[in-house]
């Protein structure tokens, strides 16, 4: 029916439908990573993911079963965005010695320019034995760096010795400069190559 005084009815209101464009996932994910770096990982709730990306509160349902389900993601997010960025760190290396000392370099360098996601995957705030898929996903992070410790040490032992080592002197060193504790960052990333070197010559 036309309102009075004639013309034609105005469309019904409807529900905006958000910026996900069909790809709901990625944009709670976007969302919730955006509060994660203003707020940290306790201060928003899920429906003001579901605000910020502009759907329904019931969406988010649709592909996590709660607010921590959604952090579980965001920390497989960082796993496979570290493994992208450090096998292109240790492939680009000329010896096995280079690789392990470009692997401590771009993990530092990572923890600086992805902090909330870092300080969430590390900081113990998830409970990862709850999200079994996680530890696959660290493990092929850790596992970038497996052929160059094999190459240098002298059994399957030595090569995941040397590889934790590598890899706890990096973490270190990115935690410290989040912490301000090495507070320029090429301080610390000078500092990880040079632990790296000196436990590839042990």
């Amino acid at each position: 029916m036309s309102p009075k005084g004639g013309g034609p009815t105005p469309p019904a209101a409807t529900r905006p439908v958000g910026h996900h464009h069909g790809d709901l996932r990625n944009a709670l994910e976007t969302a919730a990573l955006d509060l994660l770096v203003e707020r940290g990982p306790g201060g928003f709730t899920l429906n003001e993911v579901s605000r910020r990306a502009g759907v329904s509160k019931a969406a988010p349902y649709k592909h996590f079963t709660d607010k921590e389900d959604l952090l579980a993601s965001l920390v497989q997010r960082c796993y496979e965005r570290q493994h992208s960025v450090f096998s292109t760190a240790v492939m680009a290396a000329a010896t096995p010695v280079d690789a392990l000392v470009a692997f401590g370099a771009a993990y530092v360098r990572f923890a600086a320019e992805e902090p909330a996601l870092f300080t969430l995957t590390f900081g113990g705030t998830l409970d990862k034995t709850a999200h079994p898929h996680l530890e696959e996903a660290g493990k092929r992070v850790l596992d970038v760096i497996t052929a160059p410790a094999q190459d240098l040490a002298r059994d399957s032992g030595g090569a995941q010795r040397l590889a934790l080592a590598i890899a706890a002197n990096a973490h270190g060193f990115a935690v410290f400069h989040l912490q301000g504790v090495i507070a320029q960052l090429d301080a610390a990333v000078e500092q990880a190559e040079d632990c790296a070197r000196r436990l590839t010559a042990q």
